[in-house]
């Protein structure tokens, strides 16, 4: 079981930047991988950005360039910097981690990008 708690999502106008982050804990020993989601209304959940326990990054076409997830494991924490930020980036963005029993979720947190 591992628990993970997101924080750093708000308000931002288009072309600006968020940080968000995402302590685990709990059976963090065990996590093989760490990604971002996001969950915009009347839409499914889409994988963001995911870092392995091996440092190998992957994104979603429509972020990268601009999307940057990286990790500190002395703080088990997961980062997702967000450059240029778009009103399509609008979204809830939830925190993932993957062990060899499956997915762990965090709560949430809104990232709104408006004028």
């Amino acid at each position: 079981q591992v628990q993970l708690v997101e924080s750093g999502g708000g308000l931002v106008q288009p072309g600006g930047s968020l940080r968000l982050s995402c302590t685990a804990s709990g059976n963090i020993g065990s996590i093989y991988a760490k990604g971002w989601y996001r969950q915009a209304p009347g839409r499914q959940r889409e994988s963001v950005a995911r870092i392995t326990s091996d440092g190998t990054t992957d994104y979603a076409y429509s972020v990268r360039g601009r999307f940057t997830i990286s990790g500190d494991n002395a703080a088990n924490t997961v980062y997702l910097q967000m450059n240029s930020l778009k009103p399509e980036d609008t979204a809830v963005y939830y925190c993932s981690a993957d062990l060899p029993t499956g997915r762990s979720w965090g709560q949430g947190t809104q990232v709104t990008v408006s004028s």
